[in-house]
This record gives C-alpha cells, sequence and structure tokens, in this order.
C-alpha cells in the first residue's frame, strides 16, 4: 500500500507539473504576438525554454547528489514558479527568454527526480504497469494542457498566476508523501562521440525528431492564429498533433518490431514530408479538415523518436544503454534549442507555411541520410523491443531497461 501510495503521489505531481509548464509554450506565443514581439523574439522563448531543458538534464542529478531529492525538485519546481509568474511583471522579449530558460529549467529537473524516484521503486514485477501508467498520465496532462489555452487570456496576471500556482502545487504530493527518499543515483555520463559510433542514422533520426516536435510545439501556435482559428481552437488543435502521436506508438511499435526499423524509419520520413505538405495545403479549409491534418502530422512525426532510439539500441551492449539513451536525448536537446528559432525566423520572412517547409526539409535529409546508412552496414540480427520513449529526461533509460 505505502508503495502505490509513493507512485500516485509522483504521478499527480507528474500530472500537475504537465498542466503548468505545458500550457506555457502556446500561452507565451499568443502572448507574444498580443505584446508586440516579432515571430523571430517568440521563436526564441521556445530556443530558450530547450536551453534550460538541456542544463537542468545535466544539472539535477549533481544537486541531488548534494540535498537529495525532495529539496532537488522544491528547487527546480521553484524555477518554473518564478518563471511563470514573472512574465506580466516584464513585457519584454529578453527578459522572456530568461523565464523561459527557468521553466525548461523546471521540466527536466522535476522530472529527473520523478524518474530517478521511480527507478529506485520499480521491479520486475511492477515495471511494465507503472510505466504504462506513467505514459498515459503524461500525455494526458500534456494534451489537456494544450486545451487550457482556449480559457488562459494572452498576456494576463491571471493566466500566468494560475501556471504558477499549478507548478507549486506540484511540489506537495512529494512533500506530504512519508516514504523514504531513494539514493541518489549516480549521474548519467554523456558520451555523444560514441553514441555517433554506435548508431549514426538513430543519432540523425533524434536530431530531426528535436527540430521537428520542438519547432511545431513551440511555434505551432502561430500557424493556427495565421490560418484563421480561434483561441480555443489553437489549444484543440495542438492537442490533437500530441493525440495523434500517442495512437501511433501501437502500430508504429508492431512494424518496428516485425519489420527492419530503417525501412519503418524511412516509410515515416515520407509520410512527415507528406503530412507536414498536407498542412500547408489545408491552411484555407474547414477546422475539422484543418484538424484532421494536426492529427495525422502528429501520427507520422512524434513516434521517430521511439524509432530512432530503439534502432540505435540495437548496436548497443547492455552495459551501455544508459549512457547511449542520455546522449540520444541530448541530441534530441541540440536539435530542440536551435528549432524554433530558425523556423520562427523563416515564418517571419516567408509566413507561416515555412514552418512545414522547414519541417519536410528536416525529413528529406533523415530519409537522404538513411538510405545512405542503409548501404553502409546490415541491420541488427538481435534486437530489443520497441518502447515510446518519453523525451524527458537523461535517467529514463534506467526506466525502461530494454529486453534483448
Amino acid at each position: 500500500m505505502r508503495l502505490l501510495i509513493s507512485f500516485v503521489a509522483l504521478l499527480m505531481s507528474v500530472t500537475l507539473l504537465q498542466l503548468s509548464s505545458g500550457a506555457i509554450a502556446p500561452l507565451d506565443a499568443l502572448s507574444g504576438l498580443q505584446s508586440g514581439f516579432s515571430t523571430s523574439q517568440i521563436g526564441l522563448l521556445g530556443s530558450s525554454h530547450f536551453l534550460g531543458f538541456f542544463v537542468g538534464c545535466w544539472w539535477a542529478p549533481r544537486l541531488m547528489g548534494s540535498v537529495g531529492h525532495a529539496r532537488t525538485f522544491s528547487v527546480f519546481a521553484a524555477f518554473g514558479a518564478i518563471g511563470a509568474i514573472a512574465h506580466p511583471m516584464l513585457i519584454e522579449s529578453t527578459a522572456w527568454a530568461f523565464f523561459r530558460m527557468l521553466t525548461g529549467l523546471c521540466v527536466a529537473g522535476c522530472y529527473t527526480v520523478i524518474e530517478a524516484w521511480m527507478q529506485a521503486k520499480l521491479t520486475n514485477t511492477n515495471r511494465g504497469r507503472v510505466m504504462g501508467t506513467y505514459r498515459v498520465v503524461d500525455i494526458v496532462a500534456s494534451s489537456a494542457a494544450q486545451m487550457m489555452i482556449g480559457f488562459l487570456e494572452p498576456a494576463a496576471y491571471a493566466s500566468y498566476n494560475l501556471l504558477a500556482i499549478l507548478c507549486c502545487a506540484c511540489i506537495l504530493p512529494l512533500a506530504m508523501t512519508s516514504t523514504k527518499q531513494p539514493v541518489t543515483p549516480k549521474a548519467v555520463r554523456l558520451q555523444p562521440r560514441k553514441a555517433w559510433a554506435i548508431s549514426p542514422l538513430g543519432v540523425a533520426g533524434v536530431v530531426v525528431a528535436g527540430l521537428t516536435s520542438s519547432a511545431f510545439r513551440m511555434v505551432g501556435p502561430l500557424y493556427a492564429n495565421e490560418v484563421g482559428l480561434t483561441q480555443g481552437q489553437i489549444g484543440t488543435f495542438m492537442a490533437l498533433v500530441l493525440i495523434g502521436g500517442a495512437i501511433a506508438q501501437f502500430p508504429i511499435g508492431w512494424l518496428a518490431d516485425k519489420f527492419d526499423r530503417r525501412h519503418v524509419l524511412m516509410v515515416l520520413s515520407v509520410a512527415s514530408i507528406v503530412a507536414s505538405l498536407s498542412m500547408a495545403a489545408v491552411s484555407t479549409s474547414t477546422v475539422v479538415i484543418i484538424f484532421a491534418a494536426a492529427a495525422l502530422f502528429g501520427f507520422m512525426t512524434y513516434p521517430i523518436f521511439s524509432v530512432s532510439t530503439a534502432h540505435a539500441n540495437d548496436f548497443c551492449s547492455a552495459e551501455d544503454t544508459v549512457s547511449l539513451n542520455a546522449s540520444l536525448l541530448f541530441f534530441y536537446a541540440v536539435g530542440a534549442i536551435f528549432s524554433p528559432l530558425v523556423a520562427s525566423m523563416l515564418i517571419q520572412t516567408f509566413g507561416a507555411f515555412a514552418l512545414f517547409t522547414f519541417v519536410s526539409v528536416a525529413h528529406a535529409g533523415l530519409l537522404v541520410f538513411g538510405l545512405a546508412r542503409m548501404r553502409a552496414r546490415p541491420t541488427a540480427t538481435a534486437r530489443t523491443d520497441y518502447t515510446y520513449v518519453p523525451r524527458t529526461s537523461f535517467l529514463v533509460g534506467r526506466l525502461l531497461r530494454r529486453k534483448r
């Protein structure tokens, strides 16, 4: 019973954290437009978020070793609350970029603590159930956060205050649990060169996943606003992309286990190009068609990260698995840091549809590179099980423990 209560507390903290951090990206995009920010300045906010995320992933394990899990979680949650509530106090793009770095720190640091805590309590008998529940809670809360944009007034103190309250509230479930804190895990060693040596295609895939998903999540509301969606419809539009990506994990996972994962990755790249072009083509269509195209876009693009990591793990020894997955998340963060700013600059120069041109070019590059890699070496004979990989912290590899 005590173990169950501990997991419930962790999942409640995940839910509250996602509701706060997930809503701030679309809210910032709409608030920036209302406050007169340029498109590139809004893109800088998204890039700043992922810069903070990367720093948080690296710093959090070290801070846990110094002050423990609960205090580390409180520190990073405080960063998130400060970053949210400070927005209306200083309406200036550079200041907001710094505030978004704080929210990025919050997300990475809090998830690192949650996943370290979960790892210490998982066993072979409960791992599958707990991880499945964890993924569902994360996806549902993230989708709900997008829907919140329908009633959050842009550039309003009350909106950012609500997100700060939710961020503060995520501390309560962990603070109130009486379960003993686990032993602090060793910080994961990043070895990006080794990851590239193990699987160049896996690295390329996660970089493209970072380019695609972060550009859309941070700059997508600008496209939705440009095509005439209302504020409530923008929230639904963003949520449908996440839901489409979540649904895709099941059929794409089956295909990735049954067929050559490089073939699956190449087909997904082609499908992502088609889905991106469809998003541009339906911009003058009805809302229902735009929503359908958004779900299709998420369905085709979001599984690329998990397929790429599964392919990379096929060539990895068991002792290098945690380090490899941490390094792959590092490459994802690199792509995610730069893409919102680049995409926003393209939108500012060429219009909202340049977002999907940018995504199409990224996937075309992955397609060409993948075809080249297929000629360089054969596929792995022994393969890992496909697993949906959350992009949350460098410790997530320890939670998954892929079976061979």
